[in-house]
């Protein structure tokens, strides 16, 4: 599933949750009907070349073959045999990608993939990735915490902040930030938001991980008072809403300096899907003496799917000539960091050879699925290999917009911000473009004739896609 939109229409009644959550994970399995479901999470994305070559081996012995890459950066296994559970286990453990069993399912960290590796921010936020799911898996109470309650942190180039986190820290450059927290450190800081309160709260940059475990916990102490069985912060009732002024009590409480921030200083951005990683070469900052810096190598994966041979490759090029690490971006990307100026072109070549996405103006770049036939039975249609067929028909480059088809209406893994909505219906496909403002239907893409797959509907969809990616959204 996906994570809720970024904000809950205004006439909405918050859910009231009467069981703990369903979202699968390393070792509690899910039933599809193209066999057993790992979701393996994946803290900011980041992975060791030895873990991920334990996830190309579950998916190779135990798997179909493939890796699936999420909408929040972890990694799906599918076509699991039911009784594979404690063999995948011990591979996940064994490659330290278990670091707590029992916080498995509440290790959901998105953090800006490129930080520190471009040559706009420093790697901050990836430290504090790492220290935040440390103390995660030490606390007793994050057990608690739903599969859905996520943590993002952004380095202040507004990447992840809008992709509908629960507790979300946006990193601020040494020196911009004022006030009695800003004194206390000559290095960076940060704000924290929660859920959809526009202020915000101020911290050092040193105490941004305990920062994001007290915001939780508060969140669970509302949750429970509430009774309502609320699994994300924006499903809290509003008579016990967690806001940014609460969660600065609750952080001086703990001990932790906050400056509350009110909203009109700091807004936060909305979703722009040009800020996420585009495919090609990153460059890194300049080496000593105007040297060439280090460089990376961003790839997407079609539809969000890698066969195992497509993942070795990206694995042998991270151990042979990058930084021996990888990083899953919640795009469906794959980072590869630390390679030498004159060996990142020539890698990214094999990596196009394989089959990756690594050209921007690929009719690939932006477009994504979700499972579909054959692998979830509530879907209407093949919506992969339908997707396939228009984009590979496609005499232009990417849409202009996301563009996401699902095979039902719960349209799993769909983006954020304003992106077009390729429907799969009992007559065929719907297409409309969805926003902030609401959903406007483009005419002309669902016929009464045909099933919704045929050669002759697939035109109109395209056609309908290419009407909706060339009209701006209407105005607020």
């Amino acid at each position: 599933m996906p994570p809720s939109p970024s904000l809950r229409p205004a006439a909405a009644a918050p859910p009231l949750r009467d069981r703990g959550d369903a979202c699968p994970g390393a070792l509690r399995l899910h039933s599809a009907d193209d066999g057993s479901l790992a979701r393996v999470r994946l803290p900011a994305g980041d992975l060791t070349v030895r873990q991920a070559s334990a996830l190309g081996d579950a998916a190779e012995r135990l798997g179909d073959g493939h890796l699936s890459l999420t909408s929040r950066g972890n990694v799906e296994l599918r076509g699991l045999a039911e009784d594979c559970g404690q063999q995948l286990a011990e591979l996940l453990r064994d490659a330290g990608l278990l670091p707590s069993e029992r916080h498995e399912r509440v290790r959901n960290i998105l953090a800006s993939p490129l930080a520190g590796l471009d040559r706009r921010t420093p790697p901050d936020v990836r430290l504090w990735a790492r220290q935040l799911d440390g103390l995660l898996c030490a606390s007793a109470s994050a057990t608690a915490l739903s599969g859905r309650f996520l943590f993002v942190l952004d380095d202040g180039r507004g990447d992840v902040t809008a992709l509908g986190g629960d507790v979300r820290l946006v990193a601020e450059p040494c020196g911009e930030a004022r006030g009695s927290v800003a004194e206390a450190t000559a290095e960076s800081s940060a704000l924290l938001y929660v859920g959809d309160d526009p202020a915000a709260v101020r911290i050092c940059g040193p105490d941004v991980a305990r920062a994001a475990l007290v915001a939780a916990e508060a969140f669970l102490i509302a949750a429970a008072a509430s009774g309502s069985g609320a699994w994300r912060v924006r499903e809290l009732p509003a008579a016990h809403a967690l806001t940014a002024r609460g969660t600065a009590d609750a952080l001086r409480a703990a001990g932790i300096p906050a400056a509350y921030v009110p909203a009109p200083e700091q807004p936060l951005p909305a979703p722009d899907h040009t800020k996420a990683p585009v495919p090609g070469i990153v460059e890194g900052p300049a080496g000593p003496g105007g040297s060439p810096g280090p460089r990376a190598l961003s790839v997407l994966a079609p539809l969000g799917r890698l066969t195992v041979a497509q993942w070795r490759l990206l694995t042998a090029v991270a151990a042979d000539d990058g930084a021996s690490a990888l990083r899953v971006t919640p795009w469906r990307g794959v980072i590869v960091p630390g390679l030498p100026a004159a060996t990142a072109a020539p890698r990214l070549g094999e990596l196009a050879d394989a089959g990756l996405l690594t050209d921007p103006a690929s009719p690939w770049h932006r477009t994504g699925a979700c499972t579909g036939r054959p692998g979830c039975a509530k879907s209407l249609s093949d919506v992969r290999a339908d997707a396939a067929v228009v984009i590979t028909g496609s005499p232009v480059g990417p849409p202009e917009l996301p563009v996401h088809w699902s095979g039902c209406a719960r349209r799993c893994g769909h983006p954020h911000g304003t992106w077009v909505d390729v429907l799969a219906t009992e007559d065929g496909y719907e297409v409309s473009v969805v926003g902030p403002e609401g959903r406007r239907s483009v005419p002309g893409s669902v016929a009464d004739d045909g099933p919704a797959g045929t050669t002759a509907r697939l035109r109109d969809v395209a056609a309908a896609v290419s009407r909706a990616t060339a009209t701006p959204p209407a105005a607020p």
